[in-house]
């Protein structure tokens, strides 16, 4: 019955913070006044606090009420979404600014395309945006053969990934890292953050139908709008968490 109720009073607060009632930086009601609400003792108070806690949507703090925080973007990393298609369905406007389209010598990224050095690869920088807010810095790498269908279209108006995918290039296997880096000069310019300002930092390698990699990119960040999760298969008989779903 405890359950019960902890799961109640956690849905009504977690439909009232979206629904906007409650607010980004409003007090939830204290635990004496939804104790008293739902006649209930503070046990399934603090459950339903500390479940709402979890999901990012609320911040408690010794001495004071539990408040309302500014909602951070979740993005799986153990599959793979393009920006644009997890932006809607986040309900928000993705948008793109493309900051280089070009033909470049693969250099220091050669091996993680699986090229000589001298080869040519195609290069793309595109400040990506939430409802107009900088959100993510992405740089792309891909294999000459597949990059050069991108100087057909606008890479502002299209998801890469997507396009690609139509283009007989779609994404069938990959490989995530996740770290943190302080933003250099062009992530700070395009991010609008102070130079060397922490960013979460996703580059990933990608694989055709083949397990060709045509892709590298690395994309940054800001940790402020975006956070990561990753769905885990259990822990092993040994106590050690099992490799992520998917992964």
């Amino acid at each position: 019955m405890a359950e019960a109720v902890y799961t109640q009073i956690a849905e009504d607060l977690r439909t009232q913070i979206q629904a906007g009632t409650l607010r980004p930086g409003d007090d939830v009601p204290t635990e004496a006044e939804l104790a008293e609400r739902w006649h209930t003792s503070r046990g399934p108070i603090r459950n339903a606090l500390a479940t709402l806690k979890a999901e990012g949507l609320i911040d408690t703090g010794r001495g004071r009420p539990a408040r309302v925080v500014s909602q951070k973007a979740s993005q799986a990393v153990d599959v793979s979404v393009p920006f644009t298609r997890w932006a809607r369905e986040l309900g928000v406007e993705p948008g793109a600014q493309t900051q280089e389209l070009s033909l470049r010598r693969a250099g220091d990224r050669a091996e993680l395309l699986g090229v000589s050095p001298d080869d040519i690869i195609v290069s793309v920088v595109r400040l990506r945006l939430l409802d107009g807010r900088p959100t993510m810095l992405e740089r792309l790498f891909f294999t000459e053969d597949v990059g050069r269908a991108l100087f057909a279209v606008d890479p502002d108006e299209i998801s890469i990934t997507e396009y690609l995918g139509s283009r007989g290039h779609p994404i069938v296997g990959l490989q995530h890292q996740i770290d943190a880096v302080a933003a250099d000069e062009q992530d700070a310019a395009l991010l609008q953050v102070p130079q060397g300002t922490p960013i979460l930092r996703l580059s990933r390698i990608s694989r055709d139908a083949d397990g060709r990699i045509f892709e590298a990119s690395e994309d940054r960040y800001l940790s402020e709008v975006v956070r990561f999760t990753v769905a885990a298969s259990g822990i092993s008989t040994d106590g050690h968490y099992m490799r992520a779903v998917g992964g």
